[in-house]
């Protein structure tokens, strides 16, 4: 088989069944594009040519391109994946990328916000919606969900009006691997969610060309609103904040899971609400707190 052939069957199986996103699919097929771009440059273009120096080499060539280390271990998990698959499609008899190794990717903290600072953007949100304007209500309702559910944006902007129950404040959302969950709300993101329901929705929906979406969230076309808009509005929000870090809306979940965790939230709690496969990738938020209580020490402590 044709590594060309491979790459894209490859693809197809990622999105069809085992239920991956658009854009975790075209992240391994643009690994897999350089991949087949370096093995043609050393003459192979069939998958039995894939042999592990050859992922090797490859993995070296990146790295001397001074490729961060996640990017690294990104691809090194792309072609381990890759050739597993290929073996079990019996287009090759051995899984050459087996033994392959890359440097663990590091690992830094999340950018996240205190409470003042979040009740800042939060205030000035509401200060923005109270005029009325649609556009400014459905930003205060997207970054009140956003920060009292602890979604990642791909969750939020997927979300339909029917998956929204008021009644009991909670939403359903699709995480990644087409995994579904309940998530709760608390009162204002409640507030703000009706709010935004019943001055603004309506009436951008009404703007659309098309027919009604049911989207929950909507774009100034009446559309669905898409994740660059999100990431804009928070890298807006997020200018005149104190920190460093990403400015994108993934800090506001951080923080979320972080402030749960300051106020006494159990770990596994936490891990079911965020939607992690694994404990340990929620414990990075316990690194956060643990930072933090080293901070307030170091400025507080006489003898710290």
């Amino acid at each position: 088989m044709k590594i060309s052939e491979a790459r894209v069957e490859y693809g197809r199986y990622l999105r069809l069944e085992r239920g991956y996103s658009e854009h975790t699919a075209r992240s391994y097929g643009s690994d897999l594009a350089d991949l087949e771009a370096f093995a043609a440059a050393r003459g192979v273009d069939d998958v039995r040519g894939l042999d592990l120096e050859l992922y090797r080499d490859w993995l070296w060539a990146a790295a001397q391109r001074e490729l961060a280390k996640s990017t690294l271990a990104r691809r090194a998990a792309t072609a381990k994946t890759f050739s597993a698959w290929l073996v079990r499609a019996d287009a090759i008899d051995v899984d050459a990328a087996v033994r392959l190794r890359a440097p663990k990717p590091d690992r830094s903290l999340p950018r996240v916000l205190s409470g003042d600072s979040m009740t800042g953007v939060l205030d000035a949100l509401a200060e923005a919606a109270a005029e009325g304007d649609p556009i400014a209500l459905r930003d205060r309702a997207v970054v009140e969900l956003l920060y009292a559910s602890a979604l990642r944006v791909s969750e939020l902007v997927g979300i339909d009006v029917d998956d929204l129950d008021l009644d009991r404040r909670t939403v359903r959302v699709i995480g990644k691997g087409s995994k579904e969950r309940v998530v709760p709300f608390g009162l204002p993101a409640h507030v703000a969610l009706v709010d935004y329901s019943a001055r603004a929705r309506r009436g951008l929906v009404s703007r659309a060309t098309a027919s009604a979406t049911p989207a929950l969230f909507v774009g100034a076309r009446g559309g669905r609103l898409g994740t660059r808009a999100v990431y804009e509005l928070v890298a807006r929000l997020l200018q005149e904040v104190p920190g460093s870090g990403p400015a994108g809306p993934h800090a506001f979940r951080h923080t979320a899971a972080t402030h749960l965790l300051d106020g006494g939230a159990d770990l596994r709690a936490v891990q079911e609400m965020l939607g992690h496969a694994s404990l340990g990738t929620t414990q990075i938020y316990t690194h956060v707190t643990v930072e933090r209580l080293r901070d307030s020490y170091r400025a507080a402590h006489p003898r710290a």
